[in-house]
């Protein structure tokens, strides 16, 4: 089998390595590279467990070859904070939007996509986003809540919060949305 020469900046670290033809970016950057954020779950893209960021978008790393992502950049979940946890991953841990693990760096890469694009996601809007990343763990309530709260505290960070929790939102603030505009699941 062919082997190709690539380099990847993972976590904003040049990485240079030999890979064969057939080697999918999840497997280089997690046997080759030792970056475990991605997981190897279905191995054809349902679950979204390997979800990593290239080049700024949510991908399923199941679902490329390591030779496409040449000269790419790569954040996996490791790669968001340098100091402690960023705003997102803070938001998954206060608001218990993880249990096993298994499924959160996808779920984390998939929400920085989301909250990049539309800083003010709705709750269908949300779980529209997160619909290719499969939890067997949480039941996805907790999981919209810490997307709501990254999305908040974000707004806040950057002095933009003008985020409407008064008659709208429910007893803890958050913000209800009627059920006729709820995501299919």
């Amino acid at each position: 089998m062919a082997t190709h020469d690539i380099t990847l900046t993972v976590n904003g670290r040049e990485e240079s390595l030999a890979v064969e033809s057939r080697t999918l970016l999840v497997h280089a950057l997690r046997d080759e590279l030792g970056y475990t954020g991605p997981n190897v779950g279905c191995e054809s893209g349902k679950c979204g467990a390997c979800t990593v960021e290239l080049d700024g978008d949510a991908v399923k790393s199941c679902t490329l070859l390591a030779v496409q992502a040449d000269g790419s950049e790569v954040t996996t979940a490791a790669g968001y904070a340098t100091d402690g946890l960023d705003a997102v991953q803070r938001a998954f841990h206060d608001e218990h939007g993880l249990q096993c693990g298994y499924c959160t760096p996808g779920m984390l890469a998939t929400t920085h996509q989301l909250l990049d694009e539309n800083p003010d996601p709705s709750r269908a809007e949300i779980r529209k986003a997160l619909k290719g990343n499969v939890c067997r763990c949480t039941g996805y309530g907790n999981i919209v809540d810490a997307v709501e709260t990254a999305a908040d505290r974000l707004a806040d960070a950057d002095g933009e919060s003008d985020r409407d929790t008064g008659s709208t939102g429910d007893e803890t603030g958050r913000r209800a949305d009627p059920p006729e505009v709820e995501a299919e699941d």
